[in-house]
């Protein structure tokens, strides 16, 4: 409860494909001082900046598995690219623990949890939901703001559509390609320079964008009671960065703000996982913390900081067609990195990736070190650094010093200075996997047969309903969620390939409400249905105006 006995609301807000390429992290993360973000600096100013925050997966829909359940995707059968899990039963959507306990949900608009997502998950669903829409002023929110501004492909957008998408962003915080600070993995070249100059764009245009949903929430009285996080959940897209798992794959900027309860103008230092926000939030607005969660509350509903975490684990999977597994550990200096498939390149061929300019231009610039060697001449168009990150394998481990090497380019692991740092990473690795890692290691057609048993999905049942004073629903599935409604069943609107691919809920028009407890039936049918994790929903059990049983 807040000082004035409200529970308190959430504001998340997150953007893609970016590390710490944030103002305020300036001196904690490289590049960091070149960025223009003055609405995401003001924000760390009220609140505290998270320094050494990291993703569970180099990839969005993994890592946002991840922080919508608070489990590990190797856990819970979500590590895989674009793959459609039916988590164990006890595992749900976060949103909907906080609209079980009264508050309104919304989501604009990206969902990309690794599942179909029910329409028990959110009050209001897409462009325009906002906590704007909730019934009463009162009504305590968990609002959810997803962006796009700073995704790998609108970098690539043309010069004109690009100036419209960067609108807001002034001549005078333009940034200039040839000022660029490169990370020495990359070649200097015209292709490098022209996207990370576009980026750091975008990062401002996400800032003002930032700076709006700020601007509402003062506009609208709220900024004392409502917890504000600003997020992304895996690094930007250019080789050995995304997709990677390594520190510029799953290093990630996190703000919270929480007026009143965190002290402003403070950083954190620990260990943080990005899955930690779920429980996170659920300790801060004083809901339980289910047991099956994995991550652990970084802060206690009075704004105490915690630090459970002596190492943050990832992995990453399958990325489309390709099929790799590497597993990584990360303390407070050092990182650790397993590759189960050191004979296969980190850059294996990705259609859609091998597209972008920055692919491209490494591919081109190894083509061309081969036609030297192939008449005779030295190779000189990469460093050996940026050689290997298009080589024909990789190590089948690699320790870095983050602290004296941020971007990773010494592989420490035969030091023999730091013999026992590699014995310690290693051992507690091999502990995480044995526990968290079960559906990492089994083939991913295995875990789709045991999903979908005969290539069908299972369907959910379905609900048994009991009419007296109120209305009383049951589902015999474990783990379902059930929903009502009085809206008529209508012809839902196809859905988009993206709705598709990030399993956005289904257009049908239609409000569901989340059933959380027997309830009055209104003067009106009522439709009841159930909806279980990465299973189809039930059929429809219709209740006529004034039925009894």
């Amino acid at each position: 409860m807040s000082e004035r006995g409200l529970r308190p609301n959430v504001v998340w807000i997150s953007t893609h494909d970016i590390n710490p390429h944030i103002g305020c992290y300036a001196g904690v993360w490289p590049g960091a001082e070149y960025a223009t973000t003055p609405n995401l600096d003001r924000l760390a100013a009220e609140g505290v900046r998270v320094d050494q925050a990291f993703a569970a997966a180099p990839v969005c829909a993994p890592s946002r598995s991840s922080i919508l359940t608070g489990c590990y995707p190797s856990s819970i059968g979500t590590l895989h690219m674009r793959t459609k899990a039916a988590p164990p039963p006890e595992v749900k959507l976060l949103p909907e623990y906080f609209r079980a306990a009264g508050y309104y949900t919304t989501c604009s608009h990206f969902t990309d949890f690794q599942v179909k997502t029910p329409p028990t998950i959110f009050d209001e669903w897409g462009d325009k939901a906002h906590w704007r829409g909730r019934p009463e002023p009162g009504t305590p929110f968990f609002a959810q703001f997803h962006g796009l501004i700073t995704h790998e492909s609108r970098i690539y957008l043309g010069d004109a559509e690009f100036a419209r998408e960067t609108a807001d962003v002034t001549d005078d915080m333009r940034h200039d390609p040839d000022e660029i600070p490169l990370p020495p993995y990359y070649p200097d070249t015209e292709v490098f320079r022209f996207h990370w100059a576009r980026l750091y764009d975008l990062i401002t245009q996400m800032d003002h964008w930032v700076g709006e949903i700020l601007r509402q929430l003062e506009d609208d009285g709220l900024v004392d009671n409502t917890i504000v996080v600003f997020w992304s959940e895996h690094g930007p897209g250019v080789p050995r960065a995304k997709r990677w798992a390594n520190e510029a794959g799953v290093r990630e900027p996190l703000i919270i703000r929480w007026p009143g309860r965190i002290e402003p103008g403070t950083s954190r230092a620990d260990i943080v996982q990005m899955m930690d926000l779920a429980p996170t939030m659920l300790e801060m607005c004083g809901l339980p913390v289910p047991e099956h969660m994995e991550a652990k509350p970084i802060y206690r509903a009075d704004g105490t900081a915690v630090a459970p975490n002596q190492y943050a684990f990832g992995a990453r999977g399958r990325m489309d067609e390709q099929q790799d597994i590497s597993f990584t550990v990360r303390d407070a200096r050092f990182r650790y990195t397993r590759h189960l498939h050191p004979d296969r390149p980190g850059m294996q061929h990705l259609e859609y990736a091998d597209h972008l300019a920055t692919w491209a231009e490494m591919r081109r610039l190894t083509q061309e070190e081969a036609m030297q060697v192939g008449s005779g001449q030295a190779p000189d168009r990469l460093t050996p650094l940026q050689r290997s990150v298009v080589g024909p394998n990789k190590p089948p481990e690699e320790l870095f010093d983050i602290d004296r090497d941020p971007h990773e380019t010494a592989n420490l692991i035969d030091d023999a200075s730091l013999q026992d740092v590699k014995a310690r990473l290693s051992k507690a690795l091999d502990g995480w996997l044995d526990t968290y890692a079960e559906t990492a290691l089994i083939p991913e057609q295995d875990l789709i047969d045991r999903w979908r048993p005969g290539g069908a999905s299972q369907k959910t049942a379905t609900p048994t309903i009991e009419i007296g004073d109120l209305i009383t629903a049951s589902c015999e599935t474990p783990g379902a969620s059930i929903g009502w409604t009085t809206d008529a069943p209508r012809k839902p609107e196809p859905p988009t390939f993206l709705d598709l691919a990030i399993g956005s809920p289904d257009r049908d028009g239609r409000y569901w409400h989340l059933y959380s407890a027997p309830f009055e039936q209104p003067d009106l049918t009522v439709w009841v249905r159930a909806w279980r994790l990465g299973f189809d929903p039930s059929d429809e059990v219709v209740v006529p105006v004034g039925e009894r049983l």
